[in-house]
């Protein structure tokens, strides 16, 4: 992995005019790399959902993104209170959004599903009161 080319981003938590920054930043990167619109929609989506449940949720995080020969590799993380039920979370429509965040239009209980949608691979790796680290792959 060491040929990989790394962003790094941090996701401001409750700050919803600055939240999908690093996705916007991402597809610029990727298209500079000449990777196909396929590839760099799919990672966008991937990684703007991932930053909206970071701000929403978890106050914020990082955000990795690493690009080698075979795939992007998104590492999204956080130290909030962590996801209770992984398998409810990932339910469409699932959400515990609070009603002020849905009626700015987010919390529709399709961030999860829509990473794991867009990407070939996910894993969900989190712990109650610590936080939550999200891999997600999309091979070239």
């Amino acid at each position: 992995m060491s040929d990989a080319l790394v962003f790094h981003f941090d996701v401001d938590g409750e700050n919803f005019t600055s939240a999908g920054q690093a996705s916007t930043q991402v597809k610029k990167n990727l298209r500079q790399l000449g990777l196909p619109p396929d590839i760099i929609r799919r990672v966008s989506i991937a990684m703007y959902e991932g930053e909206i449940n970071m701000v929403i949720h978890a106050n914020g995080g990082t955000a990795d993104v690493s690009v080698t020969e075979e795939y992007v590799e998104i590492v999204l993380k956080d130290q909030g209170p962590g996801i209770p039920n992984v398998e409810q979370a990932m339910q469409e429509g699932f959400s515990t959004a609070t009603d002020s965040i849905r009626s700015l239009g987010f919390g529709a209980g399709m961030g999860l599903p829509n990473m794991k949608r867009y990407t070939d691979s996910m894993e969900i790796d989190t712990v109650i009161g610590v936080g939550t680290t999200i891999t997600m792959r999309v091979n070239l």
